[in-house]
């Protein structure tokens, strides 16, 4: 099931809605669904994709994520509707995370993901 890029859009307004206030300070550029999907460039075509980023740069700090990730993903894994929003949920929340250790000058969810992708990159090199 891959639902429209609207629909996600709208799942993901119903989640913003369960954030407390305090999680959006400082997020001057807000939450932004992108349609493309962004491949991870240090894996092989289509095995691992970057769901979403929250970013710190010139433009602010701001939460992407990226429509088409997610629906490759759900067509690979065949996901429910179920799947499709705990995904959203995961990933929103993930993100979030980034964004309040940054606030806080704390790298804790940064080291984690380093360590995640170098793992799963250990096992694509074999």
């Amino acid at each position: 099931m891959v639902p429209s890029y609207e629909t996600m859009g709208d799942w993901l307004e119903e989640i913003s809605q369960k954030f407390p206030d305090a999680f959006f300070e400082e997020l001057d550029g807000g939450i932004q669904l992108e349609e493309q999907a962004l491949p991870d460039p240090e894996f092989p075509p289509g095995e691992m994709y970057i769901m979403g980023e929250y970013c710190h740069d010139m433009l602010g700090r701001y939460i992407v994520l990226y429509y088409g990730s997610f629906a490759a993903l759900a067509e690979r894994e065949e996901w429910t509707q179920e799947d499709w929003e705990d995904e959203l949920w995961e990933t929103f929340s993930h993100e979030f995370t980034h964004h309040m250790e940054g606030l806080a000058g704390e790298r804790g969810l940064e080291i984690k993901d380093e360590a995640f992708l170098e793992e799963q990159r250990a096992i694509w090199e074999q």
